[in-house]
C-alpha cells in the first residue's frame, strides 16, 4: 500500500493530520485519551471529535481546546517531559523527532543554538497533542510499514500576529521546515500551513512528489480545517493499493577505446561504488574499425553530476551523453530471508521479490548468497541454485 499525504488545497496542521487518520479509521477514543493525558504536563488539552462538512466534503474534525496557556518552553524541558511520557517507543521517538525540527527551524531563525532555543506558539499543550495525536494515529494505522508520499503544500498567503509581531505567511519558521520539500502560496489570504503541521508531514513522508503516482485508490480520509473559505478547508489522505512504481532515471554513456580490460573492470566498480543504479559494458566497432565499448550508467538524476565526473576522471573521455529524465516501470520489490537445510546444515538465503498489481512476478536468490553456500558446501554453483527453488 502507499499513503498519500494531499495538503495542495488548503494546507496542513496537526489537528486535520489526526481528523484524517480518524477518518481513515483510527480509533478516535484511543486518540482522544492519549492526547489529554500528555498534555497534561503542558498546561491540558480537551479533545473532541465530530463529524462537518467543509463546503460539500464530508470530514472529520479534531477539536483541540487548551486548558492553560503556556508562554514558552526550551526545547531540552520540552523533550525531557516527552521522554517521561507513558507511550509507546515509536510513538514517543517520532514525536520527539518533530519537536527537533520545529526547534531546529526556530533556532535558525531566530539566531540560537538547538539548547537556548524556545518554543513559543508551537511550545503549548495543543501543539503537544497535535503531535502526540498524529503520530498514534499513524502507528495505530499501520501506515509506518506503508510508503508515504507528500504532494506539495499550499501555504497560505497575507500576514499572521505571532510573539514575534507580525509575520508575511509562511512564518519563517515553516520555510525552514519545509526545506527540500515542495510548496505553494495562496489560495487563500491567510495562513494554511502550521510548523507543527509542517514538521509532522516532514517526519512522516518518506518521499515528496509534484503529482500523484500510477495507483489505485482505496479508501480516502478527510481531516477539517479549523476555519472556513470559499472552498472546503480539509487535508486530504489516500490510501492507495499500489500498481507498478513510476520512476524517472537518467542515461549516461560513452564510447571507450582506449582502457584495457582491468581498467574497465575498476571503472565498473568504481561506478557502483559512487551511487550508480546499475552499470553495462558492451562491446562495439566504432569508425575505422576500432573495437570499443559502450559505456552505458544508468543513475538517478541527484547522483547524475557525481557519476559524469566520475566518468571524466578515470576513462578521459572527451565527450558524455546523457538522456535525463527517461520514464520507467517498475515494479514493487520486496527481499524476504529463507532457510535450507543443505548437507545437514543450515543456510539463509535472501530472495528478491518483484509485484505487480499484488501478484508475484518473480522470485531470485541474491547471488552472493548462493555463492557463500557453494564455498562452504563444496556443492556446484548450479546444483545450490536448484536446492533453494
Amino acid at each position: 500500500m502507499t499513503i498519500i499525504i494531499d495538503p495542495q488545497s488548503s494546507g496542513i496542521a496537526g489537528n486535520m493530520l489526526i481528523g484524517a487518520f480518524v477518518d481513515l479509521g483510527a480509533n478516535a477514543s484511543e486518540i482522544k485519551d492519549i492526547m489529554e493525558k500528555s498534555a497534561i504536563e503542558f498546561g491540558g488539552v480537551e479533545v473532541n471529535f465530530e463529524k462537518i462538512n467543509k463546503n460539500g466534503i464530508a470530514s472529520t474534525f479534531c477539536q483541540v481546546k487548551m486548558l492553560e496557556v503556556e508562554k514558552s518552553i526550551s526545547c531540552k524541558e520540552l523533550i525531557s517531559k516527552i521522554e517521561k511520557l507513558d507511550l509507546d517507543e515509536n510513538v514517543k521517538n517520532t514525536s520527539i523527532n518533530i519537536f527537533k525540527r520545529i526547534a531546529e527551524a526556530e533556532s535558525k531563525v531566530h539566531g540560537k543554538t538547538l539548547k537556548t532555543a524556545h518554543f513559543h506558539e508551537v511550545g503549548a499543550s495543543d501543539a503537544v497533542a497535535d503531535v502526540i495525536g498524529s503520530v498514534y494515529a499513524y502507528y495505530s494505522l499501520d501506515f509506518d510499514k506503508q510508503k508515504v508520499i507528500g504532494l506539495p503544500i499550499a501555504v497560505g498567503g497575507g500576514t499572521i500576529k505571532t510573539s514575534h509581531g507580525i509575520l508575511p505567511v509562511p512564518v519563517p519558521a515553516v520555510i525552514e521546515i519545509l526545506k527540500d520539500a515542495q510548496m505553494t502560496g495562496g489560495p487563500v489570504d491567510s495562513e494554511l500551513a502550521t510548523p507543527t503541521g509542517c514538521a509532522v508531514y516532514m517526519e512522516l513522508c518518506d518521499e515528496i512528489k509534484e503529482f500523484i503516482p500510477l495507483l489505485k485508490p482505496k479508501q480516502t480520509g478527510y481531516g477539517a480545517g479549523r476555519k472556513d473559505f470559499d472552498h472546503p478547508n480539509v487535508l486530504r489522505i489516500l490510501e492507495c493499493e499500489d500498481i507498478t512504481e513510476n520512476d524517472t532515471i537518467d542515461v549516461i554513456e560513452t564510447n571507450i577505446d582506449h582502457l584495457t580490460g582491468e581498467e574497465i573492470g575498476y571503472l565498473f566498480d568504481r561506478l557502483l561504488d559512487e551511487g550508480a543504479s546499475d552499470v553495462s559494458i558492451t562491446p562495439i566497432i566504432m569508425k575505422k574499425n576500432r573495437q570499443g565499448s559502450l559505456l552505458k550508467v544508468i543513475s538517478k538524476e541527484f547522483n547524475r553530476e557525481n557519476l559524469i565526473k566520475a566518468i571524466f576522471k578515470e576513462t578521459g573521455s572527451l565527450g558524455i551523453r546523457i538522456t535525463p529524465n527517461i520514464h520507467r516501470g517498475v515494479a514493487k520489490r520486496e527481499f524476504i530471508t529463507k532457510e535450507y537445510e543443505i548437507d545437514g546444515k543450515t543456510y539463509e538465503v535472501t530472495f528478491k521479490v518483484g509485484y505487480v498489481n499484488g501478484e508475484i512476478i518473480s522470485s531470485r536468490p541474491e547471488y552472493e548468497d548462493l555463492k557463500r553456500i557453494a564455498k562452504d558446501s563444496g556443492l556446484a554453483l548450479r546444483d545450490v541454485k536448484e536446492l533453494v527453488k
